[in-house]
């Protein structure tokens, strides 16, 4: 029992006694994050110790007055980082699945509209329909053409279909900035999730290069008290 008292200590944030392997010293703390702890916990002593949840916690704020002192207030997407962080999510998702789920009945026919538009089977079939219509009036309907040269009806039509299929294409296009602008900001999260994640990594091999030296340390003041004991016996 006495062991198990000697290798646990409290932690100087939350009060909990805990055992050393869940605790981490206060010296080896980054002091970005010893900073904010010390915002709510002014009297933390240098000598103290802090569990793992409270320090994870600790980074997560740190990470977010970073952001905060980098781009002023956090905007939605950036909370969104924030919170994946804490929670441990990804963010990764197909973002063309997400903006195809959104769209309209109407909006879907303008993309279909607007994709057949501006492919060659249009231009072909538009061609071969202007050709036949010309070659209907000018020789089968000779004498008495349905539109007669200089095809004013034709020219009706085309109208028609240039003025109705402009809009259409706008409307495609706004909606194609709008799936590029998601993309943009889907990738942006990703990205600066990445960026905290391994600012993150570096504080947790920062802490364990450490406290891997800490251990070394005390092996080393071992070592030498066993050579000291071994002098004194052969003395």
């Amino acid at each position: 029992m006495a062991d198990q008292e000697a290798r646990s200590e409290q932690c100087s944030v939350c009060g909990k006694t805990m055992p050393r392997d869940q605790i981490v010293s206060v010296a080896m703390v980054r002091d970005s994050v010893l900073d904010t702890i010390r915002k709510s916990k002014p009297d933390l002593p240098a000598t103290g110790f802090i569990c793992i949840d409270d320090l994870n916690e600790a980074r997560m704020q740190s990470i977010q007055e970073l952001l905060q002192a980098d781009r002023g207030e956090l905007t939605e997407i950036d909370q969104e980082v924030v919170d994946s962080l804490k929670e441990q999510d990804l963010l990764t998702h197909n973002v063309n699945t997400e903006f195809e789920g959104t769209l309209t009945f109407g909006q879907r026919v303008a993309d279909k509209v607007a994709a057949f538009g501006g492919s060659w089977t249009f231009i072909i079939t538009f061609m071969g329909i202007l050709f036949l219509w010309i070659l209907t009036n000018a020789v089968f309907l000779a004498r008495k053409p349905f539109d007669p040269f200089p095809y004013i009806l034709l020219n009706l039509v085309l109208s028609c279909v240039a003025s109705m299929q402009a809009p259409v294409i706008m409307m495609s296009q706004n909606r194609q900035e709008s799936k590029d602008r998601l993309r943009g900001e889907h990738d942006y999260q990703v990205n600066l999730k990445a960026e905290l994640e391994i600012q993150l990594l570096h504080e947790k091999l920062d802490h364990l290069i450490r406290h891997q030296w800490q251990r070394l340390m005390e092996l080393q003041e071992i070592q030498t008290q066993m050579m000291e004991d071994l002098r004194h016996k052969d003395a």
